[in-house]
């Protein structure tokens, strides 16, 4: 199993969602905490974005230092969480601490707040955990105006998650991958220190130092909440210690076990559907926009998708009906999706999809990144600058109409026998460009598979339902000689949707 789901130094993601729920359940009144004193405060020291990059390349002429684990860390979930929430202080205006955890999140951070230019590092954590203890930061969670609830949170190697527009976390992003998916295995540098500049109520500015064996790198993330999500403006500067053979850009781990088009070997589970995330957009150079409905494999795959300067591109949790997944203890209907735009031309490359296989919710088995086609050599600096979008609100819905729903099955006549060796794929599509177009309208299917693998084709709009229509393919199994396909409706020479992508496991 590749490393995604069993990083050492990232807290579990169920370990990690389960504080952050319990952190975010915190009853304390804002009026009864406290803020950092001067004592637990270093001296000021000068501070800035050049001073940081600065900093970044010198520490990628040095041999990489691991981070040795915390001497003082809680022993285990529940130790932490009594060190996380009730009457805690924030650091600056709206940051809390999380405390070191023992083989989940060992690893110290250092942070440093910062105002008019000025830095001071925290060299007193007595206070900032309930009770008093003097014990390790490993990350840092930004509250709401209530201070009863977090909108995001940075924890664990280079992973942070933001809580979207409806108020749970879901699926994580981090600032590098590296090697994702390839058999020499994946690395997982470390944001080691951050800086945290106030500048508003509900915005925050996030400087962090990372740290790997394969590079260095300086970040900023500009955040601001609003009751659409979360947005971070983000500028990057990587430095390479050494050739790293893919290197992947605005990567995030996701999950998915199963949903109604999943065989039945994936649900082993009472709720119709689990996922944190149900697909992959991509808005390309050229306007075309694609989806690819995520899978859970029975084996480990590594995707590319051709995507040279791409306009967008992200892991979204389009179904977000209650009914669906009937879940009321992690509300899986509420998980955000998160949309990448590059900011500048970031030139030839492709957006990286790796799907493992997983029986069970508590672990990531979905990653996605960029990665350019210019070889990551040592010695090189990389820039790198983007928008992160946290939110339930679709974004691509205001572009061409969505698939919104996909099915597999057996071939033939609904009521009929099953047609044997034949494979029915079954795309539902919704939006305006399908509203008022009626079955004589000329809609057609359109897909890249051989004319001798289709039995039958037909696309025709659904009673009742304005705006959506329906494609389904009856295709022979054994002209299913390749790992995908692709299908989009079209009337004449233009498409009306989104393309979308369909793996194939024979």
């Amino acid at each position: 199993m590749n490393a995604i789901a069993n990083d050492t130094a990232h807290m579990p993601r169920r370990t990690a969602l389960r504080l952050l729920a319990a952190a975010a359940a915190a009853t304390s009144l804002p009026g009864g905490l406290r803020a950092a004193t001067a004592r637990q405060l270093g001296n000021p020291q000068p501070f800035s974005w050049d001073g940081l990059v600065a900093q970044a390349r010198t520490l990628a002429r040095k041999p990489h230092q691991p981070i040795p684990a915390s001497t003082r860390a809680a022993a285990d979930y529940d130790a932490a969480g009594k060190l996380t929430y009730g009457d805690a202080a924030n650091i600056a205006g709206n940051i809390r601490l999380f405390p070191a955890v023992r083989n989940t999140a060992p690893k110290p951070v250092r942070i440093a707040v910062v105002e008019g230019g000025q830095a001071r590092e925290i060299v007193d954590t007595s206070g900032l955990f309930v009770g008093g203890l003097n014990t390790d930061a490993v990350g840092f969670r930004v509250m709401d105006g209530t201070n009863r609830s977090d909108w995001l949170a940075f924890q664990g190697a280079s992973y942070f998650r933001s809580s979207g527009s409806r108020d749970q976390y879901g699926l994580s992003a981090r600032a590098v991958a590296i090697d994702t998916g390839l058999a020499k295995g994946e690395e997982f540098p470390d944001f080691t220190r951050f800086w945290i500049e106030q500048t508003g109520t509900d915005s925050v500015r996030i400087y962090a130092l990372l740290d790997g064996p394969s590079l260095t790198g300086a970040y900023v993330f500009d955040c601001r909440k609003t009751a659409q999500g979360v947005t971070q403006d983000v500028t990057a500067s990587l430095f390479l210690r050494r050739d790293v053979e893919q290197l992947g850009i605005a990567a995030a781990s996701s999950m998915f076990w199963y949903d109604q088009s999943s065989p039945p070997r994936s649900r082993t589970d009472w709720r119709p559907e689990i996922h944190d995330s149900d697909g992959l957009a991509i808005w390309t150079a050229d306007g075309e926009r694609v989806w690819r409905p995520l899978e859970n494999p029975s084996v480990a795959h590594l995707h590319s998708f051709r995507a040279d300067a791409p306009k967008g591109f992200g892991l979204l949790q389009r179904d977000q009906v209650f009914a669906h997944y009937q879940d009321d203890g992690v509300f899986y209907d509420r998980r955000p999706s998160l949309w990448v735009e590059p900011r500048g031309d970031w030139g030839p490359g492709a957006v990286g999809l790796y799907e493992m296989p997983t029986s069970s919710e508590t672990l990531d088995n979905i990653a996605l990144f960029w990665r350019s086609d210019r070889p990551a050599r040592a010695g090189q600096r990389r820039d790198f600058a983007y928008r992160l979008t946290w939110t339930s609100n679709d974004p691509t819905a205001d572009r061409a109409a969505r698939c919104v729903d996909v099915y597999d099955g057996p071939g033939g006549a609904p009521g009929s026998p099953p047609l044997q060796g034949v494979r029915k794929f079954v795309f539902d599509f919704s939006g305006p460009s399908l509203s008022g177009l009626g079955r004589s309208s000329g809609v057609t299917a359109e897909t890249d598979l051989p004319g001798e693998a289709i039995v039958a084709a037909v696309a025709y709009p659904v009673a009742g339902s304005e705006g959506r229509w329906r494609a389904m393919l009856d295709v022979r199994s054994s002209a299913l000689n390749r790992s995908e396909f692709r299908l989009f409706l079209k009337r004449g020479n233009s498409a009306l949707t989104e393309t979308v992508i369909k793996a194939i496991e024979t």
